[in-house]
């Protein structure tokens, strides 16, 4: 059994679902993968309460015509794949049926992302674009996943979704750098840099990776068989310029309550732990979030969550 701690004093991009991180390599361009995060695993139910992500990758999907809107460098191994993404976010009681003026607003979203990984074999570094295409607002069903979980769990059923953000298009574009600057046998270094643009999120963060044990190399582009149980710590910064998740829709400004532009943080501080175990087949991951506030009259929130990878 192999174990890896991974430690990172500085910086990656903030996000709820991050599955295309290097020491997330499911190790094939064949599988499909399932994750959970839930406040719940935190004890708390606040803020980012939940979101999900099934995420399909297969050499067929080449033929997506959406990757033509993808940037492919050139002379890299490529990896082809479709994410269905739902994130909800609540403020605080869940019990009030009025508007919580200085707490965050409720808000859901729900995105098909087409993404693209490609891996410079020979320079070590490992390009992922993507395209999130959705919609933000009661479409997104984030009331009535809710209740049902709540009702099922007989938890406090949310009173306030009547005041969430409103219907709005969600389109974002993703670009992601992340370039090998050492590894060997029981640790590695890479270096990371993430622009996001569009409507839900636009964002930049700078920062690197450590990982030290016996993870196999992400940046080969070769398929990895062995069993292999690591931990992992990351510590993020995110500069914020739009989070329509407070701020509402760029299209659609009739939303009841939404947090002002001079109330949001502009630089977030986020660390993920957690667990790692992969074999020839499986992957399964367990991991904790806590963040800095979001804004001015926040608290810090915090999540939990897993995934659940099968390689084909």
């Amino acid at each position: 059994m192999v174990f890896v701690i991974s430690f990172s004093p500085f910086f990656l991009v903030a996000q709820k679902i991050d599955n295309m991180a290097s020491h997330r390599s499911m190790g094939s361009d064949k599988y499909f993968r399932f994750s959970y995060d839930n406040d719940f695993f935190t004890s708390s139910d606040y803020n980012y309460t939940q979101g999900y992500s099934f995420e399909f990758s297969h050499p067929a999907l080449k033929n997506n015509p959406i990757n033509y809107l993808l940037y492919t460098p050139k002379n890299s191994k490529k990896q082809y794949g479709l994410t269905v993404e739902h994130i909800g976010f609540t403020p605080k009681s869940l019990s009030q049926s009025e508007i919580q003026f200085g707490d965050r607003p409720y808000a859901s979203a729900i995105m098909l992302k087409s993404f693209l990984v490609t891996i410079d074999t020979i320079h070590k570094f490992r390009f992922v674009s993507s395209l999130n295409l959705g919609l933000i607002g009661p479409g997104a069903f984030g009331k009535e996943m809710q209740v049902e979980i709540h009702r099922a769990t007989e938890n406090v059923i949310p009173q306030g979704w009547h005041n969430q953000v409103k219907n709005d298009l969600v389109f974002n574009y993703e670009i992601n750098y992340e370039k090998q600057l050492y590894f060997n046998k029981v640790f590695s270094l890479q270096s990371n840099s993430t622009l996001r643009l569009g409507t839900l999120f636009t964002d930049a963060s700078f920062g690197f990776n450590f990982t030290l044990g016996g993870t196999n190399n992400s940046f080969t582009g070769t398929k990895s068989n062995k069993f292999r149980v690591y931990i992992f710590s990351q510590p993020l910064i995110n500069v914020i310029g739009y989070d329509a998740t407070l701020q509402g829709g760029v299209f659609n400004d009739t939303s009841p309550y939404t947090i002002p532009a001079e109330d949001i943080e502009r630089l977030v501080y986020q660390i993920n732990m957690g667990v790692v175990v992969k074999s020839k087949k499986i992957y399964f991951e367990y991991f904790r979030t806590n963040t800095t506030k979001q804004f001015t009259t926040g608290i810090s929130p915090k999540w939990g969550g897993f995934k659940m990878g099968l390689k084909f």
